[in-house]
């Protein structure tokens, strides 16, 4: 049986699971704060958006990537943060895939419940990234590539652009930054090779996320930067300034996901559920870096699309932007624009909150923050509060179908995972 959209010309198979709570704490930095902290108001607060219990939730997924790392809680971190909350006698999985690892609990809850193995799951992410032990801190970051073939990652992202004149290290002794931005960095002057991206373009994606992260009261960072402002930061590996990275930090995101049969339980109004239209996880290929056709996130688009939405259907994006590059990067990838026009598209204030299609209206990684283990499920939540009408301040204007797109670790010249996922009304 198909719903039928008519004003849109979207044809849509009747969604097999819905969202029907989500929340987010704010992101930042909290020394103060523990992964349970973090956890338990997540939690407590997607319960009562739902408006369930913790009785009613009949399974759940638990991303993490870093707690180990840092604290030496490995194994069984979903059941000693969650225990505490009262939740027993249930499945709890334990899930880890780099910066796609809320993504991840999410495509495993909906297929979980699109199995039949449950009604109503739990899907949360949650990390605790900033310490006082900057040098813990930032080695967080070195498992997520290819730790055997370390010499030649960093051979590759240099060497990624035969203009060896932009190439450098990170600026001063004392400055510490992760192994991501020297992989972003690569890319960027790639781009910046291939397509004649400019670093003014560039700047145009961080001030316009950075704008809208303004009124957004769960970012880490709320303030406004001009163009100029971006270009006259400090920098960090060439071309990419300090305004143009993602920060270090800590926060939880969640959401329920419900099939038919869970619905009959929710209490509330059925407009604020929202229909998951697909939810894709693609690992890479060994692919020449020229060969955009087999990007990974291209792959994981072309299956996603295959719903029956398509990029000139979408109203709004949220995609992974650990620096400004990637926004660019990854809405080529996802269709929105043509391959190498993903700066021309920012410049020209095509992806505003007022534009043609918006991009990043929460603000994106580079100023909502980037808590890697509860960074896609953020997405999520941004995804959701706009279909349902609820950002105020940065209210994208009547929209029905949205897209997430959360990348993470590095394999090869191109990420290790990458997820897409579509939502409507």
């Amino acid at each position: 049986m198909y719903h039928i959209e008519l004003e849109r010309g979207i044809r849509l198979m009747t969604a097999r699971a819905s969202i029907t709570g989500v929340s987010m704490t704010k992101f930042g930095k909290f020394l103060n704060k523990s992964v349970k902290d973090l956890v338990q108001e997540s939690v407590s607060d997607v319960l009562t958006d739902a408006g369930l219990s913790k009785c009613d939730v009949e399974a759940i997924f638990f991303g993490n990537c870093v707690q180990g790392h840092l604290e030496g809680q490995d194994m069984i971190r979903g059941q000693v943060a969650l225990r505490p909350m009262g939740f027993e006698k249930l499945p709890i999985f334990n899930v880890e895939n780099a910066c796609a690892t809320a993504s991840t609990a999410f495509h495993l809850g909906y297929n979980y419940i699109c199995s039949g193995a449950a009604d109503i799951v739990l899907a949360i992410g949650v990390e605790k990234m900033n310490s006082e032990d900057k040098d813990l801190m930032f080695s967080a970051f070195d498992g997520a590539w290819d730790v055997h073939n370390i010499d030649l990652n960093i051979k590759t992202f240099e060497e990624m652009s035969r203009d060896i004149s932009l190439i450098n290290k990170f600026v001063g002794k004392k400055q510490k930054a992760s192994v991501f931005m020297e992989v972003y960095a690569g890319w960027c002057r790639k781009h910046m090779e291939v397509y004649g991206t400019t670093q003014k373009q560039l700047a145009a994606v961080a001030s316009k996320n950075h704008m809208n992260s303004v009124t957004n009261d769960k970012a880490q960072y709320r303030k406004p930067f001009t163009i100029k402002d971006v270009l006259n930061s400090q920098t960090v590996i060439h071309p990419l300034t300090l305004p143009m990275c993602s920060p270090i930090s800590d926060g939880a995101a969640a959401a329920i996901i419900c099939s038919p049969a869970g619905l009959k339980k929710i209490k509330g109004s059925i407009k604020r559920h929202i229909q998951i239209r697909a939810s894709v996880i693609q690992t890479g290929s060994n692919r020449d870096i020229l060969d955009f056709k087999k990007h990974i996130t291209r792959l994981a688009a072309e299956k996603a699309y295959d719903c029956g939405i398509g990029p000139n259907d979408l109203d709004f994006l949220e995609v992974h932007d650990a620096t400004a590059i990637g926004e660019i990067i990854e809405i080529e990838a996802l269709g929105v624009c043509e391959e190498g026009e993903g700066g021309v598209f920012a410049e020209k204030g095509l992806t505003a909150l007022n534009g043609a299609i918006p991009v990043n209206p929460s603000g994106g990684l580079e100023s909502k923050g980037h808590p890697i283990g509860a960074t896609g499920l953020g997405q999520i939540y941004e995804l959701v509060t706009q279909l349902r009408g609820e950002a105020v301040g940065r209210q994208v204007e009547s929209p029905r179908v949205a897209l997430a797109q959360n990348g993470g670790g590095v394999y090869g010249i191109e990420e290790a995972v990458s997820s897409v996922t579509i939502l409507s009304i």
